[in-house]
């Protein structure tokens, strides 16, 4: 299924996800890479989004559609690329965005999804930002939430990322959101990642993705930094971070219902892998981040 993962860019644009170019209804992603000083403008149509740094910085200026509010300018940064939570800023359904890059560039994540609602442009700091260290021993990774379970009042679009120090994995135990229950919401979810290189060369990761028997999917991978795995359904995990590579992660969710909630259920020949946490130390070098 090479269809589900999409290749890294050779130029500015990064990735460019639409929920047509993916083959599904809500969740996009564009990351692009900006000179110093240079100029990109966006206007959203259907979609509501979220900007979010990935290194380096932009002055913003967003405008909420016609009647609905003043336009909002702002500096967004990201001082520690990935290790640190950078700013975020949200534009609703209607808006328009115009970003200038800062004297050392940047490369820009712009997050959507396809909303029904209009919000108010809203704008979350570094230093308010979630950050959760997550599961212990190899399993440690660190999780900064900039629209789950925070401030940000969005109609659909949830975001965050996920930092694995190399020879650990991450979404792990497997888990799908691929149906409505109390226990799941029904998601499309995009990966994006960056893997740090060694003294030999560009970083490797591994991705998976597999499905049930009722909705096959079958997706093992090799990942760089740049690439992109969409996960229409099915469980998806272990990330895997060699050993001397630490890998980045931003996930862009997005799906039917508005009540921007992220809820899975975990593959249950694997959850048994939680209770060992409890007996385990974080990873010390999370610790030292």
């Amino acid at each position: 299924m090479s269809d589900l993962i999409i290749r890294a860019g050779a130029g500015a644009v990064i990735t460019d996800i639409t929920p047509e170019s993916a083959g599904w209804r809500y969740s996009g992603l564009t990351v692009v890479e900006l000179r110093p000083g240079e100029t990109r403008a966006w206007s959203l149509d259907a979609d509501e989004a979220g900007l979010l740094p990935l290194r380096g910085s932009v002055d913003a200026t967003l405008t909420p559609p016609d009647g609905t509010g003043d336009a909002v300018r702002v500096t967004l940064a990201r001082s520690r690329p990935w290790w640190e939570p950078a700013d975020f800023a949200y534009a609703p359904r209607g808006a328009s965005i115009a970003v200038t890059a800062g004297p050392q560039g940047a490369r820009l994540a712009v997050a959507r999804a396809r909303a029904e609602g209009v919000r108010e442009v809203q704008v979350l700091r570094a230093a308010d930002v979630a950050s959760e260290r997550r599961g212990a021993g190899d399993c440690s990774r660190l999780v900064h939430a900039y629209t789950i379970d925070t401030a940000i009042a969005v109609d659909r679009l949830l975001v965050c990322e996920v930092l694995t120090p190399g020879g650990n994995t991450s979404s792990y135990p497997p888990h799908k959101h691929d149906e409505h229950s109390e226990r799941e919401r029904e998601l499309e979810e995009i990966y994006y990642f960056e893997v740090a290189d060694s003294p030999a060369g560009p970083g490797v990761g591994y991705h998976r993705t597999y499905g049930t028997t009722e909705r096959p999917i079958d997706v093992l991978a090799e990942v760089r930094s740049g690439d992109v795995a969409l996960v229409p359904h099915g469980y998806h995990g272990p990330c895997v971070a060699l050993p001397g590579h630490d890998m980045y992660y931003l996930n862009v969710m997005a799906g039917p219902l508005t009540d921007a909630r992220w809820l899975a259920t975990d593959d249950p020949h694997f959850a048994w892998i939680r209770d060992t946490w409890a007996s385990q130390s974080v990873d010390p070098r999370l610790e030292e981040r």
